[in-house]
């Protein structure tokens, strides 16, 4: 045994400048120098603060990227069908709220720094919520969400709540960084408030789901992604903050997600596609003049006395 870790701290002992300082500032000089460089890879503490360090790094990472497949979703279909506005800007304000909480408390970066890409992507993501919402939308969806149809010219009309909700961000964003409107007490309060909010901001997009039995444009990499990240944020936050409020905050979010993934799960193969082209036919047989309605839920097509046998929402 004593031969193989020789071997094995000669490699070590000798890794390249450009490599090992990398290293020891994700892990620190001492835990680089117990499991690197004298390879002690039973120490606990330098081991656990390692595996922490490098989960939050990934997080980190992964949370550059986890909801761009919800964004280019949203274009490619310009749709933000089966999306709920209200449940993107509780969630993207629990984003914000943690974020200015972590930085200003001056934690590590890894512990929190996924929260700056999420908050910048989920404030893409309720812009185009905002932008394909409108009459055009409307007409498309049978969602009870925001629904989002093919790009018209009546989407136009949404710039304004675009440029509404860019300010709304820019302003909100400058309360919560700033010390004299709103001092670390209050910031900490508000941080207290993000766990119902964050169990808030998921509920919309339950009930919408289960009332549809149908995820619509919810991309499901964003999900399992998210889920994964909060309960690796469940140790890191353990290891490196130990604060309640942050951690509670994580557990209740890993839990709703839980449910999110499973309905992707239970929904994956359904699909609201007659729904969307019912709504479609009758939108389009009313700019005809051809449809007229029926006290039973159903509406009779041109003069032929023909009924939908389906009720519309």
């Amino acid at each position: 045994m004593s031969t193989v870790h020789s071997a094995i701290t000669t490699v070590t002992q000798n890794i390249p400048f450009f490599l090992r300082r990398p290293a020891e500032a994700l892990i620190g000089e001492k835990c680089y120098n117990v499991l690197v460089y004298e390879f002690e890879i039973t120490h606990t503490e330098c081991l656990k603060y390692a595996l922490s360090k490098g989960l939050g790094f990934g997080i980190v990472v992964g949370g550059g990227i986890v909801k761009i497949p919800q964004i280019l979703k949203i274009v490619s279909s310009q749709s933000a069908r089966g999306l709920s506005l209200s449940a993107y800007i509780l969630e993207t304000a629990s984003y914000a709220i943690n974020l200015a909480y972590a930085s200003r408390n001056q934690f590590p970066f890894s512990t929190y720094g996924e929260n700056f890409f999420l908050t910048i992507q989920n404030v893409i993501i309720t812009l185009l919520i905002l932008f394909f919402s409108g009459p055009a939308g409307a007409a498309h969806s049978g969602l009870g969400g925001i629904g989002g149809g093919p790009l018209t010219s009546k989407a136009n009309g949404n710039i304004g709540k675009v440029v509404t909700g860019l300010v709304v961000t820019v302003v909100s964003g400058f309360v919560l960084w700033s010390e004299q409107l709103c001092p670390i007490g209050l910031l900490a309060l508000l941080q207290a408030v993000t766990l119902p909010l964050s169990l808030l901001s998921k509920a919309p997009q339950i009930m919408s789901n289960i009332r549809h039995h149908s995820t619509g444009n919810l991309s499901a990499f964003a999900v399992f992604n998210a889920l994964l990240g909060c309960l690796a944020r469940l140790f890191t936050t353990k290891q490196e903050v130990d604060d309640p409020l942050i951690f509670w905050g994580f557990a209740g979010a890993a839990l709703l997600n839980a449910v999110l993934a499973f309905q992707m799960i239970m929904y994956w193969n359904n699909t609201d596609d007659k729904d969307l082209n019912l709504a479609t036919r009758r939108h389009s047989a009313t700019e005809k003049g051809n449809v007229s309605p029926d006290r039973s839920g159903g509406i009779l097509e041109g003069g032929t006395g023909k009924r939908w046998a389906r009720k519309l929402d």
